[in-house]
């Protein structure tokens, strides 16, 4: 618990930059599909213009003209909504009227045929019924009569998406001509024109447009959380190392690496509270090096701190994997060893005892070094105190201990009888 709650401040920072940053793509990919989508809207909407500019273009020729007669061959219709649509030259040859609205018609036809597009006039009051305005040109006339300058929409018919366009036509002088009965005055709306054409191409275009930053947002997303992740798991494994270094400078002593004087304590406790538990026996050895005011005196203290270490390596290599060494303070030394009586510990004393007697310590521009050390042993046995106060009790029977060997000659073991 304590681990995550340090690392909570990490996790939050981490989360609230990727929500950000998540914001911020969705916002980017967001605004790049919106801004394809009207891309293609402004073409579509540019090609209907173009068309319907055209278109306008050839019907204001034909209204200049008053119309546009062509030889009339068989099978070809006269205009029934027209005055007198036909002549016939001196020489005998027949010519029918093509007014705007016929040629509009006709050509729309003739596009319609080749699959391009095909458009229309058309008005709320025609002259000709198959001019007649659907649902979307009505809405489109009556926007017009409101001001609306052109209007447009999507259209699906069968498995086909179709657009649909149309602009108002405004009355021109050249349009009284017939449809002065009507009522019209020069610049008013007396119709629309519209153009239809199929987008089906467009509209597989925005669909692959569509997958593809869809695509693209999603790799972006895993990329970014994979690189967030790997991320947070670098930072979380220095944090831990550090976090890990920082527990264990506050538990080892700096100069022979032992375990420090607290952490012995605090295992010396719990290592009481668990031979209680158990009914276990559990041993402490506190031992001292003899003469070290000497030793600093005689060869300095840097020969003094070799010494410290060099029993320091004896007596670690003399415990078990469950034993704990500390440094207890200045010369002095406490190893705990569970699940030990205090004969097996007074053996163990009497190993490293020896050991220690046998060094001989090497130091720059001094003769060699030896030492010893008298030892002091204390056992716990279940019924007796536990935790912090059993603890200190231990310590002091093995320190009294310790101080009789020394009493008695140093360089030896003593155990509390």
């Amino acid at each position: 618990m304590e681990k995550r709650s340090r690392l909570s401040p990490w996790g939050n920072f981490f989360i609230s930059l990727s929500s950000v940053v998540l914001l911020l793509l969705s916002v980017l990919f967001i605004g790049i599909f919106l801004n394809n989508q009207k891309a293609i809207r402004a073409e579509l909407e540019s090609k209907a213009r173009i068309l319907i500019e055209s278109i306008i273009l050839t019907r204001k020729w034909n209204a200049n003209y008053g119309g546009v007669f062509v030889k009339k061959t068989p099978g070809m219709l006269s205009n029934p909504y027209l005055k007198n649509p036909d002549i016939e030259t001196v020489m005998g040859e027949l010519y029918t009227k093509k007014n705007p609205s016929l040629m509009t018609r006709e050509i729309s036809e003739i596009a319609a045929e080749e699959g391009t597009f095909k458009f229309r006039i058309t008005s709320l009051t025609p002259i000709n019924p198959n001019n007649a305005s659907d649902e979307f040109e009505r809405k489109a006339l009556e926007s017009f009569n409101q001001g609306n300058k052109e209007t447009f929409t999507k259209e699906t018919t069968g498995n086909s998406t179709y657009f649909r366009y149309m602009v108002p036509l405004y009355t021109e002088t050249s349009c009284l001509h017939c449809h002065a009965e009507q009522g019209y005055r020069v610049g008013d709306v007396r119709g629309g024109i519209s153009v239809v054409f199929n987008i089906d191409k467009a509209e597989r275009a925005v669909s692959i447009n569509q997958w593809v930053i869809t695509g693209l947002f999603i790799l972006t997303v895993v990329t970014f959380a994979t690189a967030t992740h790997r991320l947070i798991i670098v930072l979380r494994r220095k944090l831990e190392t550090a976090e890990a270094q920082l527990r264990e400078m506050a538990t080892t002593d700096e100069l022979t690496k032992l375990k420090n004087r607290r952490f012995i304590l605090a295992t010396l406790s719990e290592e009481l509270v668990r031979a209680a538990r158990y009914h276990r026996p559990l041993s402490c050895i506190m031992f001292d090096v003899d003469h070290f005011k000497r030793v600093n005196d005689s060869y300095g203290h840097d020969a003094g701190d070799a010494v410290l270490r060099a029993i320091s390596d004896i007596a670690q290599a003399n415990c078990r994997l469950n034993d704990t060494l500390g440094r207890y303070g200045g010369e002095e030394f406490l190893m705990v060893l569970p699940e030990t009586d205090i004969r097996n510990a007074e053996n163990v004393a009497e190993r490293i005892r020896q050991e220690i007697e046998k060094l001989q310590i090497s130091v720059p521009a001094q003769p060699l070094i030896s030492a010893t050390a008298s030892f002091g042993v204390s056992c716990y046995f279940p019924g007796g105190e536990e935790g912090d106060s059993g603890a200190h009790r231990l310590i002091k029977y093995a320190d009294n201990a310790m101080y009789r060997a020394k009493e008695g000659g140093r360089n030896r073991v003593e155990a509390v009888a």
